[in-house]
């Protein structure tokens, strides 16, 4: 585990650290993403075919992009890993909760077996949480210690999804790279002091890509809809996707996909052609040749949140 990490957050602080979470991790992506309006919006985008493949060897001459209905000229393009110019910083949620205690052994073998595949990773962000969220952070030579700490997790109480996906973000803002979160849960929360709105805005405020892998088999049927479609709103906010898998060959699928979108991902960034003003500011992006892709579909950020001076957010 790399140096100064680790972090535990207990329940009694609860309340202080929602507020600390909020404005910590609102106010340093909105320093580093617009001080002076210079700073570039970047934008993970996946490009998928007719029959949901994905589409490789686009050039950044292939995209247009707009923000709130205004084209944007694109300085910054990468396909595929960007290497050492934009390392990929892997993040991973896996929820300990009583709730997920029939699945936290298939969970956390997923988990590991996630970590082994991808291989361009170059560290890994790992939290860990039921009443309490638990951080820290390794490199490659760390893996065999952070494998048995996923190993060693036994189930607890209540479930802090939202303070959990806040603390990662918090400790995420600031460092150079592309960020990718996958959280491993059943998709309830039980126990956080922020709010589902509140996460989702600082979700807006940051440049994570997030792929949500639910848990859902053993949830009610009711509990089951309106968790599969807030984890499917959590992921899409951010460009990424949500999967709900119900055998081990429909998990090994999800993280085929998975994969095989990072591998493909283009990375889009401009600088906004006016100084964004506090509040939502809506991107689009299309090919500049859709009739060369018949079918194609682009996957990405459906916008961004300014905040106004790390306070609360306007709504979209």
């Amino acid at each position: 585990m790399m140096a100064g990490t680790m972090h535990r957050r207990r329940r009694g602080t609860r309340l202080g650290l929602a507020a600390a979470i909020a404005a910590g991790a609102l106010a340093t992506a909105a320093g580093q993403q617009f001080r002076a309006g210079t700073s570039v919006v970047r934008l993970p985008v996946i490009v998928t075919d007719g029959n949901g493949g994905v589409v490789r060897g686009l050039t950044r001459d292939s995209f247009v992009v707009y923000e709130n209905g205004e084209p944007q000229q694109v300085a910054f393009f990468t396909a595929g890993a960007p290497g050492e110019a934009l390392p990929l910083r892997l993040g991973l949620l896996l929820d300990t909760s009583g709730s997920m205690e029939l699945d936290l052994g298939d969970a956390m073998a997923a988990v590991i077996q996630f970590i082994d595949a991808c291989l361009e990773a170059t560290d890994v962000t790992f939290v860990d949480f039921h009443t309490t969220v638990q951080l820290g952070r390794f490199s490659p030579p760390s893996y065999p210690m952070l494998f048995e700490r996923i190993r060693s997790r036994e189930p607890g109480d209540r479930t802090a999804l939202y303070d959990a996906i806040g603390v990662y973000l918090q400790a995420a803002a600031g460092r150079r790279g592309q960020h990718v979160l996958v959280l491993y849960t059943d998709g309830g929360d039980t126990a956080s002091s922020l709010s589902y709105s509140r996460m989702l805005d600082m979700l807006r405020a940051s440049d994570v890509l997030v792929y949500a892998v639910g848990y859902l088999e053993h949830q009610s049927t009711g509990a089951r809809a309106m968790q599969q479609m807030q984890m499917t709103r959590v992921a899409r906010e951010t460009g990424g996707d949500a999967f709900f898998p119900a055998s081990a060959d429909a998990l090994d699928k999800a993280y085929a996909r998975i994969l095989d979108e990072l591998g493909a991902r283009y990375t889009l960034g401009y600088v906004p052609a006016a100084p964004p003003e506090p509040g939502f500011h809506r991107v689009e992006v299309k090919l500049a040749a859709p009739d060369a892709h018949p079918g194609a579909k682009i996957r990405t950020r459906p916008g961004y949140v300014v905040p106004a001076d790390g306070r609360e957010l306007p709504r979209p």
